[in-house]
């Protein structure tokens, strides 16, 4: 009887997903926040706003994307800072890190006749050999050389494109009631819908992750609002 074949479906966000929902998620939600504080100071008027929200979202994208390359470059130079060692070590040390092959194998319960083999073979070449260290034992992967300029841009545009979203209103409205109202239909939309669209992608409930960005964007910008009124 025929049957069907087996598909695993797996999600492996790559990095520039995952640069994405970085860049987005706190774009979406800060500007949003500093717009309904503004709004809730006795003074403010659409222009302040948007003024006040611009300069934020080219202070926090240039931030984020900062944050973004410094981060990429420490796990790059982390790495390579490794694998030195793992050199130094395989020319140093043979013996030694020969017994740390051989552990990796005895760790899925494969014999010692099984084992040697697999040991030789790749303790003959070294550049296999200090690869295979860097990526059983310490459990690294080789960085991409343009991930920290890769991640540095996706990032920041990621923050300038959701940031737009909650202060376009305001660049429309004649007074910020108004442009509260609007900015806080439009965001939580697409907050709904990010945060949607990431339950699909990272396996959760679609619905789940909409709700759950929807009410922590609104739960910021509420916290904002009544501080700002208060204070005012």
């Amino acid at each position: 009887m025929p049957t069907s074949p087996h598909v695993e479906k797996h999600f492996e966000a790559s990095e520039s997903v995952r640069d994405v929902v970085i860049g987005m998620s706190d774009g979406l939600t800060v500007p949003f926040a500093l717009a309904a504080g503004l709004t809730g100071m006795a003074a403010a008027n659409p222009h302040l706003v948007v003024i006040a929200g611009l300069a934020e979202i080219a202070a926090g994208s240039i931030a984020m994307g900062l944050g973004g390359y410094l981060a990429a470059r420490t796990d790059r130079d982390h790495y390579q800072s490794e694998k030195e060692r793992e050199i130094r070590e395989t020319v140093e040390l043979p013996e030694l890190e020969r017994q740390e092959v051989a552990d990796v194998f005895r760790g899925y319960g494969m014999s010692e006749e099984a084992i040697a083999p697999v040991v030789d073979a790749i303790a003959s070449d070294q550049k296999r050999w200090v690869d295979f260290m860097m990526r059983f034992e310490l459990g690294f992967e080789e960085p991409d050389p343009l991930r920290a300029r890769n991640s540095a841009v996706t990032i920041a545009l990621s923050y300038i494109g959701g940031g737009l979203v909650p202060l376009a209103p305001y660049m429309l409205a004649a007074d910020v009631m108004t442009g509260l109202k609007f900015s806080m239909a439009v965001t939580l939309a697409a907050l709904f819908l990010f945060g949607y669209v990431k339950g699909r992608l990272t396996g959760i409930a679609p619905l789940r992750g909409g709700l759950q960005t929807v009410i922590i964007g609104g739960l910021a910008s509420a916290a904002a609002f009544g501080l700002a009124r208060w204070i005012s």
